[in-house]
Parts: C-alpha cells; sequence; structure tokens
C-alpha cells in the first residue's frame, strides 16, 4: 500500500521532546498546513467549518518492535506501562497522528489553524470536517486512564518528564 501525503504541515516546532503532546493543550498556537497544488480544490467549502481532523504521518522513527507495544505513557509517568492502543503517542506500529484543530483561515493551498501537536515538516495524509453528530458518542463516554490526569496546557514530553512525581504522603 502506497500513501501519498496530501501536503505539509508548518509549525513552530522543531524538536519532537518540546512539541505540545494533544491539540487541546495549545489551543492559542497556530499552525499552517501547506496542501500540494493538485488538490486545492479539495479545500472548497472547508471554510464552513469551525474545527476539523488533521491525519498526519509521524513515521520520522523506525517501526515500533513488538517488544514496545507495551510503553509508559507521558501522563501518567509513574503508573504501568499500557498498550499502545491504549495510548495517543507516536510510537505505534502504523504512525498516523490525529489532532482536532480549530479551523482559523482556508486559501487557494492552505489551511490555516489553531491547536499545534505536531513538529513542523509533519507530512499531511487527509483532513476532514468536525462533525458533532458523528464525532461526538451518543452515549456515555469512558476515556480509561486519560480519566484520571489532567493536561497542563503546553504540555510536552520534556516538561512532562521533568515534572516531579507528586508526593503521595508515604515515607
Amino acid at each position: 500500500m502506497l500513501v501519498t501525503p496530501i501536503g505539509m504541515l508548518r509549525t513552530p516546532h522543531t524538536q519532537r521532546e518540546h512539541t505540545p503532546i494533544q491539540a487541546t493543550a495549545n489551543l492559542a498556537e497556530e499552525g499552517v498546513a501547506e496542501i500540494d497544488a493538485r488538490f486545492a480544490a479539495a479545500l472548497d467549502g472547508l471554510s464552513a467549518f469551525s474545527h476539523a481532523w488533521l491525519l498526519t504521518w509521524l513515521g520520522d522513527d523506525p517501526p515500533t518492535p513488538l517488544d514496545s507495544l507495551h510503553q509508559r505513557p507521558f501522563l501518567r509517568q509513574d503508573g504501568p506501562p499500557l498498550g499502545v492502543f491504549a495510548m495517543r503517542g507516536p510510537r505505534r506500529p502504523v504512525p498516523i497522528g490525529l489532532s482536532l484543530v480549530e479551523v482559523v483561515d482556508v486559501g487557494d493551498t492552505r489551511l490555516r489553524f489553531r491547536g499545534v501537536d505536531m513538529v513542523d515538516g509533519t507530512p499531511l495524509l487527509d483532513i476532514k470536517p468536525f462533525f458533532p453528530a458523528a464525532d461526538q458518542p451518543r452515549s456515555p463516554v469512558r476515556a480509561g486512564w486519560f480519566d484520571e490526569v489532567d493536561v497542563p496546557e503546553g504540555a510536552t514530553p520534556a516538561s512532562l518528564r521533568a515534572a516531579p512525581a507528586e508526593d503521595d504522603g508515604r515515607p
């Protein structure tokens, strides 16, 4: 299977370690999706939406080996390792990223957005408009271990590794 990116993302971030871990933890920062001119017509109508999903390729690294399918989440470093399908990090068997961003402006071959959680030069695979009736579950939502953690504004892998563990009162 061959997948051809439709464009490239431009952001202020050059290192994954210092890039916010979730778009919702970095709502003020803007980025730009530069769309290949061959796909420019596909942007027609997108400006009517307030939000869109960006699907990206996070595969700069070698494929995740089978012995690395359990990892410790940045947001819960003192907890047990989890399977990568219970996490949202970039180290996965097929490293596809998914970011819900706010649409700021749509030009001929550009999409300006808020909610940057990607490194500059990240290949863009697709854009899909956010559609609440389809994108928000109608039944109660459980978010697994995410229900137990906070995502601080601007959190990056480096800042989370540097954060001191909370004192649980034990000697």
